[in-house]
């Protein structure tokens, strides 16, 4: 693992929960495609279960099977009973990143980066934004560490404290997706998308990719391998954006050789902002190539 923390290009297509218990899950996980991988001690884990799976995920994590994928450990809540050990064991450790639910204020993060204090440099802290209090202090969340690099949003949990219903489109939810987004590229931080519950809706799944990369998340959590192909498509560049993106800036680095200051491509005047923007898209598929190589 390399501390890449710095590089919001880095592809976080998919990044897939495996439950912390199963321990045949976290065998078949170096073979999965999937961009990223959070071992997961939360929700996933009984509470008579979590001490074993601590170790089993920490373990894992120690025989480092997972190659150029990231991998994050997601702890149990901070006022829960088992934060404390599992800072502890997740800095020793020393995964890409440790996940922690439930996070509403600066002061949360504080403290997990104070209880995370002794983990080696290249381990971030991810936050996962799932409550109506977490949508009012976002911005400040967002801000509250250099160690915080990424977000995951808790659209379950989310959805439950608003009472809406999960429904196509996800209407009731976007107006607290909107402000996250907002406040995350305002700290120029990573964020990704919430699952999608419904296994058999592979209709469903795709539409939500499709809407997450359209509102402009950096990749979607995942319950299950078969969510990975999908989301790993709709979430990369594709042929046609790639070709249109090398095109703008062929295009623009041509007028600025032959001194012109006006460049259109296709009809449409090309600034700067776009030139950005195609670069970006290029970076990334590269970086896709380099690990699906």
């Amino acid at each position: 693992m390399t501390d890449d923390r710095a590089d919001d290009r880095r592809p976080r297509r998919s990044v897939l929960y495996l439950p912390g218990a199963n321990e045949r899950a976290l065998a078949k996980a170096p073979g999965l495609p999937a961009d990223a991988l959070i071992l997961d001690l939360e929700d996933a884990v009984a509470p008579d279960a979590k001490a074993a799976a601590r170790d089993r995920v920490c373990q894992a994590v120690g025989d480092a099977p997972f190659g150029q994928r990231e991998v994050a450990i997601r702890a149990n809540a901070i006022a829960t009973d088992w934060f404390a050990d599992d800072v502890a064991a997740i800095a020793a450790a020393g995964p890409d990143a440790i996940l922690v639910p439930k996070v509403d204020s600066a002061a949360d993060v504080h403290t997990i980066e104070a209880a995370f204090a002794g983990a080696p440099a290249h381990t971030a802290i991810w936050a996962m934004l799932e409550t109506p209090t977490a949508v009012f202090n976002a911005r400040e969340i967002c801000a509250a560490s250099d160690r915080l690099t990424a977000f995951v949003i808790g659209t379950n949990d989310l959805a439950k404290e608003l009472r809406a219903e999960h429904v196509p489109g996800r209407g009731p939810l976007l107006t607290a997706l909107s402000w996250f987004l907002l406040a995350a590229r305002d700290a120029g931080k990573v964020i990704l998308d919430g699952v999608f519950n419904d296994l058999d809706d592979a209709e469903g799944f795709e539409a939500e990719c499709r809407q997450g990369r359209a509102y402009g998340f950096d990749g979607k959590t995942l319950i299950h391998p078969r969510q990975i192909e999908p989301c790993n498509r709709v979430f990369a560049p594709s042929d046609d954006e790639l070709d249109r993106a090398r095109e703008i800036i062929d295009a623009f680095e041509a007028a600025q050789a032959e001194g012109r200051g006006v460049v259109t491509v296709g009809g449409r005047m090309i600034e700067n902002l776009h030139v950005e923007e195609a670069r970006r898209i290029v970076a990334q598929a590269q970086a896709i190539a380099a690990m699906d190589g």
